[in-house]
C-alpha cells in the first residue's frame, strides 16, 4: 500500500527532477490482473471518469518476476498535493477490490505532453 510518507518523498523527488509538485502534471496510474478482460473493463470505466487509455503491457513469459500479469496504464492531467494524491490512491485500491483485480500499482508523474516513446 502507498503510503503519506511515500507520497511526501515522490514530491520531494520531482523537485529534485526539476518539476514543480504544484502545478498540474500527467499522472500515470497501473492496474494489474492476470485476466486481460477485467483490465478491459475498468479500462472502460475510467474512460468515462475522464482517464486517458495508454496501454494495456502482457506478460513477458521470460521474466520470472513477471508471473503472467497484464499491465493496464491509463493518465490523466491533474494537479495534486499529498492529500489528494493520497485521496487518489484510496479510491483506485477501492476500484480495484470493486473489480477483483490482482492490484492497484501505483502510479507516476511527469511534464504535461511528455511521451517517452518520443522524447
Amino acid at each position: 500500500m502507498i503510503t503519506r510518507d511515500s507520497i511526501r518523498f515522490f514530491f520531494d523527488d520531482l523537485k529534485d527532477c526539476g518539476l514543480d509538485g504544484n502545478n498540474a502534471l500527467t499522472y500515470g496510474y497501473f492496474f494489474t490482473d492476470r485476466s486481460l478482460s477485467k483490465l478491459e473493463v475498468i479500462s472502460e470505466e475510467l474512460v468515462k471518469l475522464g482517464y486517458t487509455f495508454v496501454d494495456v503491457l502482457e506478460p513477458d513469459n521470460d521474466d520470472k518476476d513477471d508471473e503472467g500479469y497484464f499491465y493496464l496504464h491509463v493518465e490523466k492531467v491533474e494537479k495534486h498535493n499529498v492529500d489528494s494524491l493520497d485521496l487518489r490512491n484510496m479510491e483506485f485500491y477501492k476500484l480495484a477490490h470493486k473489480y477483483d483485480l490482482d492490484s492497484y500499482d501505483g502510479f507516476d508523474a511527469g511534464p504535461i505532453g511528455f511521451d517517452p516513446e518520443r522524447n
